[in-house]
């Protein structure tokens, strides 16, 4: 469902992703981590088109971002870590807009269930200015639900969520991926990555440093069995790093 083959992104002589490639087939719950600046973000948004990359193709369902944007974001959702909102839109009218825009005719019957699912069935006729960040956060997601997407990206998805705003997401993201849509799930949560992901994506630098599941990963590091996922990340970037300054000479 979503194909990245050599995804390569500079600004000036800074590269923030270099040479990347990866596919996340329907069902599958893709783990992006990596530290801060690692280029995860700007992997996200190359994928949903919002940003164009220097070299390489990202297509969807098939079709290439580069030759046939529209086709290709019709299949997707992104969700950014900050709500994207516009604020003389009530909860009710973003869906209606978003329904339109995306030619969902059948918006209206759909829109009363997310308004359950993301807790916001109270909050229907409020305007952001009168919604807590969590909630905010909940009405985005809820707007890049409604067209049912085949590929979803989600930048830091729980950010400003309490926890059973957080348990409740968990388990959208979860029924999501069993539908079949294709996850890219970006998050500094190990806890949350280890939960919901079939496979990870590790990044520093802007590059890959291991993919894989958890047990493929830590079958190519003996020494790393039996650890916990942090300590498997934590070891692996320390190991990126003394790679970056062999390279260096530093």
């Amino acid at each position: 469902m979503i194909d990245v083959e050599s995804l390569t992104k500079t600004y000036g002589d800074f590269e923030a992703v270099r040479g990347m490639s990866f596919h996340v087939a329907p069902g599958e719950v893709l783990g992006l981590v990596g530290p801060n600046g690692a280029g995860k973000t700007t992997t996200l948004r190359s994928i949903a088109g919002i940003i164009v990359p220097t070299s390489g193709s990202v297509r969807v369902g098939g079709n290439d971002m580069a030759t046939a944007p529209e086709r290709a974001k019709a299949l997707l959702a992104f969700i950014p870590d900050e709500p994207q909102l516009f604020e003389h839109l009530t909860v009710e009218e973003h869906l209606r807009f978003i329904g339109r825009l995306y030619g969902v005719a059948d918006a209206p019957a759909r829109i009363e269930p997310l308004l359950i699912e993301m807790e916001l069935l109270e909050k229907r006729g409020s305007l952001p200015a009168a919604l807590s960040r969590g909630m905010r956060q909940k009405l985005a997601i809820a707007c890049g639900l409604l067209h049912s997407p085949s590929a979803l990206l989600l930048d830091e998805p729980l950010t400003g969520l309490d926890p059973a705003g957080m348990r409740r997401m968990k388990s959208t993201i979860a029924a999501r991926a069993r539908a079949g849509a294709a996850v890219v799930l970006s998050s500094h949560l190990l806890h949350l990555v280890e939960e919901l992901c079939t496979r990870l994506l590790v990044m520093q630098r802007g590059r890959v440093i291991a993919i894989g599941t958890l047990a493929e990963i830590v079958a190519e590091r003996p020494d790393l069995a039996g650890r916990a996922l942090e300590d498997v990340f934590l070891a692996l970037i320390d190991e990126g790093e003394r790679q970056d300054k062999a390279q260096s000479g530093t």
